[in-house]
């Protein structure tokens, strides 16, 4: 696939999921400049849909390290579960999720049964033998 001549791989964001993202991202904070938020968080995601270890992302992506950092500290900051959200109310405002509503109760046992059937029985004696009595044709 190409874009404006360049080339998008399959495991990295279209310029529309990438404007979508974008503003989601935080501030990038003083001090040297950080690598690029688009090339880390496309490293990101490529290491998610391939499934592969931090340290096989392709160094085109920058240094692992810093995509794994990068990831923690948007996970713990909450990032990504503003982007998942933003994502759900685009997807519902176009009518694309059809949300389900689950509804269910639960009472606990009522105190007569809270043994097993089998405590309820009464016991009887003798073996677990089952004989049978009918003649063999």
């Amino acid at each position: 696939m190409v874009d404006h001549g360049v080339v998008i791989r399959r495991h990295e964001l279209s310029d529309i999921e990438w404007e979508f993202v974008r503003p989601l991202l935080p501030e990038s904070s003083r001090g040297r400049k950080r690598l690029d938020d688009h090339r880390v968080l496309n490293g990101i995601v490529w290491k998610f849909r391939t499934g592969t270890a931090w340290r096989d992302v392709p160094e085109r992506y920058g240094p692992w390290a810093t995509l794994h950092t990068r990831f923690r500290r948007w996970a713990a900051d909450g990032t990504f579960d503003r982007m998942l959200r933003a994502a759900q109310a685009k997807a519902d405002a176009a009518g694309d999720i059809e949300w389900l509503v689950w509804s269910a109760t639960w009472e606990p046992p009522s105190p007569q049964r809270t043994t097993s059937p089998s405590e309820n029985r009464p016991r009887v004696r003798g073996g677990g033998r089952l004989i049978n009595t009918d003649p063999v044709a």
